[in-house]
């Protein structure tokens, strides 16, 4: 395992370069990279960045995979008694998101329709994005990718190369809170998200995740470079 502490710029242009290797040794087999990380750690901005590096400076197709849209949907979760704590490992279908990324690794299909989070609407869409036959690099971007816990342990095996983005406590709770604010919500709310239920979560993700080959240190905002 290899740490860093450059910017997301920096972390960006390194993973691109480590899947663009990976791939020119594959044979033109696909490559599945995974990226993970608590809410509001930084990880989709690394991930969407990655795929940009992987099309514009080394010319391979590459597509975005969040885990998201396979979170439950808000009337399976008041059943379950978990909406309030939407977000949290127990409420998201991991069987649901293991066969889908074995389906995108075997690369059979000549298109692949996979469900995409709406976070203005608090639903996942099925078939909101399409990957097709000719992406050769695939970033999937989730917090729970790499967690250890039964059954999402069987996920890390299914990346040739995974990420995990660290990110101190104080920086992740402001990060959590400006987010909800975008949102405009109330802060009063605000709190009640962060801390009975977003921050508890990616504290338990920091803690008990399987180790990544790269691990990213996040280096908060009043230290990001301008």
């Amino acid at each position: 395992m290899e740490n860093t502490s450059d910017t997301i710029e920096q972390a960006s242009r390194s993973i691109a370069d480590a899947a663009a290797r990976r791939f020119a040794g594959s044979g033109g087999r696909r490559i599945m990279l995974g990226i993970a990380g608590a809410p509001g750690s930084g990880k989709s901005t690394l991930a969407e960045k990655v795929v940009e590096l992987l099309g514009a400076e080394q010319s391979r197709a590459a597509a975005l995979f969040p885990m998201d849209g396979y979170h439950y949907d808000d009337a399976v979760l008041t059943d379950m008694g978990r909406l309030a704590y939407k977000g949290a490992i127990d409420t998201f279908d991991a069987h649901g998101l293991r066969h889908m990324l074995l389906r995108l690794k075997a690369n059979e299909d000549d298109v692949i329709a996979v469900p995409v989070f709406d976070r203005a609407l608090e639903i996942a869409r099925a078939g909101g994005r399409l990957i097709p036959q000719s992406v050769e690099i695939i970033v999937c971007e989730g917090n729970y990718l790499l967690a250890s816990q039964t059954p999402w342990n069987l996920l890390k095996p299914i990346f040739d190369f995974t990420v995990f983005v660290d990110v101190d406590e104080d920086d992740l709770r402001s990060r959590l809170r400006e987010r909800w604010r975008s949102f405009g919500l109330d802060e009063a709310e605000i709190t009640r998200k962060v801390e009975e239920n977003d921050l508890p979560n990616g504290l338990s993700i920091i803690s008990t995740i399987s180790e990544p080959d790269l691990r990213v240190k996040n280096p908060g905002r009043s230290q990001s470079a301008p």
